[in-house]
């Protein structure tokens, strides 16, 4: 990976409960809250004043600015004072190209870092040649991924190295437009802003972004010290002018100078953009499991403290910061989040072809990522029947039947169910008697199936839109074939030897008309390089 100047950028997520706030709001009722203390001078910001943002806590100043609107009623107008310096901007009336829908009711962050380094307090970091005004570009770039019901939450981080196609952007000054071109992803901010760059993502991944958030170096510092450090580990010692940090190898406890340095890193291991995302995801790791569990959202001065820090140094979208009930929501929903729940991943990339320095997305992997993503339609957990059994994956067995006229159909299900551990054992056709498309698609099980809807509602779960119900007896299907994956030497009906697998029903899934896809999940190899925020393994 490139060498190229560094500086860094991580983000947070908040997910807590707080048992002792409402008793203290209430105390708090019976007398007005005191005003907020004051706070350092801030330099003049607007959307292309070209300071340094970094992604640091973002989500830490979202989900805490929500819970105090949501849980301190008394003192609304004394926390929306504290929140008052919130910068904001308004990318969407700039964006030229189609925008991708939102149709599950997932929540999408981009929470982006630029890497200029202009504004009071933030032109020392960073090599004298990457101070100077010669363009700016997003040093960091994160999705933040809010499942619809808003108790799980993943983190995607995207290289900066990437290669991408970049569409078409309004520039920021001239505001002419600005053809597509072949070029690092990181460079869009330089092209269009914040603008271009949620438009490269959007249409690079198809997933609407709702949100943006910034977070400058100061604010980055300032909110790490107000959660009293950090603790990391190294495997080997440090000592890097650049990041101007300097630490022993082991566990250490950093405070917000130091955190800042961390993140920063890139003279360490074997200097790549990769590595350096990864100890980032480690360092957020950590603050999610200690705002979490560390009694910071029950102590109504910490969390203060928190959210002026937060509100100094942060850039947020004019709708997500003018919507108190946008807060709200976030703030009531990230209470049933757990550190468990919050998972970080990178885009899966390989190396340019065209360059050693650069990398490309892994164009097998990273389209499944995405669409994991964009169909995260959650679906309830299927019920077992009395005293049964609950259903794995690979115990069930299905017969996919393609009920409408489109040639291959079952065949391509087929493949898709196999890539999610189903035990599918055949395929077939079943038109119907006029010859036509079947117009719903069915779930069937045999008449004396007593544990066929335990099978089918797993399957019913893996499949995209509302949840279709099962129904008992099946349909006579035309030309029906053994079926074996692509890339597979033999059927995945080997799969499968736990007990009550080997009296697993056949399930029919028939396709008709209406049928909107199998639900993509992220594959396997993209999960193992992923980490939850509850890792117990910190040391990079």
């Amino acid at each position: 990976m490139s060498n190229h100047r560094s500086g860094g950028v991580q983000d947070r997520l908040v997910a807590p409960t707080s048992p002792g706030f409402r008793s203290s709001r209430r105390a708090a009722a019976s007398a007005p809250p005191p005003p907020p203390p004051p706070r350092e001078p801030r330099g003049r910001r607007s959307g292309d004043d070209g300071r340094k943002k970094l992604s640091g806590l973002a989500w830490t100043s979202i989900a805490l600015t929500g819970l105090v609107v949501a849980g301190s009623l008394t003192g609304y107008t004394f926390y929306r004072t504290a929140l008052a310096g919130i910068v904001t901007n308004d990318p969407g009336t700039k964006i030229i190209n189609p925008r991708p829908a939102n149709a599950t009711g997932a929540l999408n962050v981009l929470i982006v870092g630029s890497d200029t380094r202009h504004g009071a307090g933030n032109a020392r970091y960073g090599q004298a040649d990457s101070r100077i005004d010669s363009g700016k570009r997003t040093d960091t770039m994160i999705l933040m991924h809010i499942s619809p019901t808003r108790d799980k939450a993943q983190l995607i981080s995207f290289p900066r190295d990437s290669m991408v196609q970049i569409p078409q952007c309004e520039a920021e000054k001239s505001k002419t437009v600005l053809p597509a071109t072949r070029d690092m992803i990181n460079s869009a901010y330089n092209r269009g802003g914040i603008a271009c760059t949620i438009t490269t993502i959007e249409t690079l991944t198809g997933i609407r972004i709702d949100h943006n958030v910034e977070v400058d170096f100061n604010g980055f510092k300032a909110i790490v010290d107000e959660l009293e450090g950090i603790e990391v580990c190294l495997n080997n010692a440090v000592d890097d002018k650049n990041s101007k940090l300097k630490l022993p190898r082991g566990r250490s406890t950093l405070n917000g100078e130091q955190a800042l340095g961390y993140v920063r890193l890139r003279a360490y291991g074997n200097g790549s953009d990769l590595e350096r995302i990864k100890r980032q995801q480690l360092f957020a790791s950590q603050v999610v499991k200690k705002i979490t569990t560390g009694g910071v959202l029950s102590n109504p001065t910490k969390l203060l403290g928190l959210i002026q820090a937060a509100s100094s140094s942060v850039t947020m979208d004019k709708k997500l910061a003018d919507d108190p009930n946008r807060l709200l929501e976030i703030a009531q929903s990230a209470r049933s989040l757990t550190a468990s729940k919050v998972q970080f991943y990178m885009v899966p990339v390989l190396p340019d072809p065209t360059d050693s320095n650069r990398v490309i997305w892994d164009p097998a992997r990273a389209p499944k990522l995405f669409e994991a993503l964009k169909n995260d339609t959650v679906l309830p957990e299927p019920a077992p029947t009395a005293k049964k059994f609950v259903p794995k994956v690979e115990q069930v067995k299905i017969q996919v039947i393609n009920g409408t006229t489109t040639p291959g159909k079952a065949g391509e299900v087929a493949q898709q169910l196999t890539e999610l551990g189903f035990d599918v054992v055949g395929t077939g056709n079943a038109l119907t008697a006029a010859g036509t498309s079947q117009p719903k698609t069915l779930l069937l099980y045999g008449k004396r199936d007593t544990t066929g809807p335990d099978y089918a509602s797993v399957l019913a779960s893996k499949l995209s839109g509302t949840k279709r119900p099962s129904t008992r007896g099946k349909v006579k299907v035309t030309n029906p074939q053994p079926f074996t994956a692509a890339g597979t030497t033999q059927t995945v009906a080997d799969k499968g030897a736990d007990k009550g697998a080997e009296k697993a029903p056949v399930i029919q899934l028939l396709i008709g008309d209406d049928f909107t896809g199998v639900r993509t999940e992220i594959p396997e190899s993209i999960k193992e390089t992923g980490i939850s925020a509850d890792t117990k393994n910190i040391c990079a």
